[in-house]
């Protein structure tokens, strides 16, 4: 890069608001100061060298700020977090400002080659890697103490001092995208470009996924609606209804990941450098030198995080995981008492009743998944990981140990100790149907509908006085921090994995799960997009390759369902006739049958290829094209020796 940071200069005319930072009301005036020129410092001196505006409200309190970058300082930072465009060439390629005449649809005054998720998601990184360096304190706040590598932004935000940092919408772009989106009842595929060029690749990669895993999930739902009518009974008939759904399972994951290839490639994504990744915004520590890159940032022993992972977050773990099969005993009870009311009345009451326990025990799961889920997060964040993947990992890995075992520990129960197949097919319908019904109403129906009534009275209050464009930006400004936040595709994967579960584990007791299934997503579909669009703030744009971790989450329920389909339809009386004398070998037999699938899954997984054949060709050739480019520098640089 010829250019260097020194040279921006940080005032520009044409200021562009695009990303909003409200402070705590009252806050100090030297506080304010210090944190601005923070911000609009140069690099070299510790600031994010980026623009920022007071926006005065109506009531003529001062404590938001408009964060803005100029159109170069903003191509700068795509180099710096590694953005990838498209070459002239039609080949994806890491923006570098020096060779940026080589890009499509590049131009000096074009400033919409990046888009404007990309400049926001550049402005947060740049506020995030705001570090102290020789301050002991907050200005104005001894009591908020500092130290060198401590992040700025965290330490406002743990203060209080800091509100919220959001980004704002694009209202008219918005607007667009909701029409495409889920304006209309339509059948055909969502605009997932046009997502991701609003939300970026997260967002845009879950919706993505959650249209697929729909579409993947219909032939389970036609195959299991004659099995469900015709041989509900006829246990034996299952064999081939559980081998295809265990075979449909790894074909749909494996195919999941070329289309995701293909999708992450045309974004960029799947080119993008992750191995020197920044250090998250909660990392602390003393401040050292990264040993890779040479940069000064946070240092924290590894051992004593260890320390915290096992003595203290694992027999957190483990307690909660007992407490959870404790309330699994005392479902169990309630069954038993239904059972035996319904016994004695046999009316139509006693009948309903059978299925209160199940209810109750779902609504309690639901309850139990969301308590364990913040308590998981506060000790995650306590074990200081230096990489937000790593966070993500640890996080996700607490988070599925304990609502698998909390959703689907009853099923196991019913199935491989009481053998009940009965309550166990009642149970399944229960629990899966009880849990879309609150999911629904909890994420979507009742934040849309506290939503809009905020909405209605912002709009009472402020639309006689809308008389320019600056009104009308603190009038949106004023909306959209009111907003709910959006905390990421967490939940939204979490409940595709346990629909999956459901689904998977015991297809052959409940094959219309995939029915109910399909009807659930159908409308996840467009509640997700409808609180994206119009119940929660924009959330920033992050950049990413795949789905991460949960595609091993997947692969591992999918294995795990072989298992289970396998035991229960050797536990089937059909299956058990054929071998009326020895039982050892009812149990070798489906042992070598389960294996056997086992053996075909992996090899099924091992031939279908992970990135389709054109793609992987162009990651050789960029491959070789940056050794060949390396070799040209040695030998320069030996030539001027």
């Amino acid at each position: 890069m010829v250019e260097s940071w020194s040279f921006l200069d940080t005032v520009e005319s044409n200021f562009r608001p695009l990303v909003v930072i409200e402070l705590a009301k009252g806050t100090k005036e030297e506080t304010i100061e210090w944190f601005t020129k923070r911000i609009v410092d140069k690099k070299a001196n510790g600031g994010a060298q980026l623009l920022i505006k007071p926006l005065v409200m109506e009531n003529g309190v001062e404590n938001i700020y408009l964060v803005g970058a100029s159109h170069l300082r903003l191509l700068l930072g795509a180099e710096t977090v590694g953005l990838v465009k498209e070459c002239n060439d039609n080949s994806m390629r890491t923006f570098t400002y020096s060779s940026r005449k080589t890009f499509k649809h590049f131009a000096d005054d074009n400033h919409n080659f990046l888009t404007m998720a990309e400049c926001q998601y550049i402005i947060k990184h740049e506020l995030e890697n705001l570090r102290a360096k020789n301050e002991k304190m907050i200005p104005g706040y001894p009591q908020a103490k500092l130290y060198p590598g401590k992040s700025i932004v965290r330490r406002l935000l743990t203060s209080g001092i800091l509100v919220q940092i959001f980004p704002l919408h694009d209202r008219e772009e918005l607007k667009k995208l909701s029409h495409s989106w889920y304006g209309r009842v339509k059948v055909g595929y969502q605009p997932l470009d046009d997502i991701r060029c609003y939300f970026g690749e997260t967002i845009a990669l879950y919706f993505g996924f959650l249209e697929y895993f729909t579409f993947a999930l219909i032939p389970m739902a036609v195959i299991g609606i004659p099995y469900y009518v015709f041989a509900w009974e006829d246990y034996d008939k299952y064999v081939m209804f559980a081998t295809f759904n265990l075979l449909w399972s790894t074909v749909i994951l494996e195919v999941w990941k070329r289309l995701c290839a293909i999708l992450t490639y045309r974004w960029g994504t799947l080119l993008m450098k992750r191995q020197f990744e920044e250090p998250r915004p909660g990392f602390h520590g003393a401040l050292g030198v990264n040993p890779v890159t040479g940069r000064e940032e946070p240092v924290y022993s590894s051992i004593k995080r260890q320390l915290r992972i096992y003595l203290v977050s694992l027999p957190f773990v483990c307690l909660c995981l007992y407490f959870s099969l404790y309330v699994m005993m005392i479902y169990f009870d309630l069954e038993q008492w239904a059972l035996d009311y319904h016994k004695e009345n046999e009316s139509n009451f006693s009948s309903l009743m059978l299925y209160v326990p199940s209810i109750i025990y779902a609504v309690v799961i639901e309850i139990m998944n969301r308590i364990y889920r913040y308590a998981a997060e506060f000790l995650t964040s306590w074990e200081n990981h230096r990489l937000e993947s790593s966070y993500q990992n640890h996080l996700i890995l607490k988070v599925l140990v304990f609502n698998f075992l909390n959703c689907f520990a009853s099923l196991f129960y019913i199935a491989f100790v009481l053998f009940d197949m009965k309550l166990l097919r009642q149970s399944l319908a229960t629990l899966l149907i009880t849990s879309q019904i609150l999911n629904q109403f909890a994420e979507s129906l009742l934040p849309y509908w506290l939503q809009k009534r905020y909405n209605r009275r912002m709009r009472k209050r402020t639309c006689s006085k809308k008389t320019d464009m600056d009104l009308s930006l603190a009038e949106q400004v004023n909306m959209e921090k009111e907003m709910g936040t959006y905390l990421g595709t967490f939940d939204d994967y979490l409940e595709l994995f346990l629909q999956f579960g459901y689904v998977s584990l015991f297809s052959c007791v409940y094959p219309l799960a995939a029915v109910f299934a399909v009807l659930n997503n159908i409308t996840e579909i467009y509640s997700d997009a409808l609180k994206m669009c119009r119940v929660y703030k924009r959330p920033f744009a992050e950049p990413t390759a795949n789905i991460g971790v949960w595609q091993l989450a997947f692969e591992t329920m999918s294995v795990i369902s072989v298992v289970t389909n396998c035991i229960l339809i050797g536990m089937s009386p059909e299956v058990d006739a054929l071998f009326p004398d020895s039982k050892m070998d009812l149990v070798l037999t489906v042992a070598l049958v389960e294996h056997l699938l086992l053996a075909i899954k992996f090899i099924m997984a091992f031939v279908i290829p992970d990135k389709p054949r054109d793609i992987q060709i162009k990651l050789a050739k960029l491959e070789f094209e940056s050794l060949e480019a390396l070799k040209q520098q040695v030998r320069a640089s030996q030539m001027q020796l």
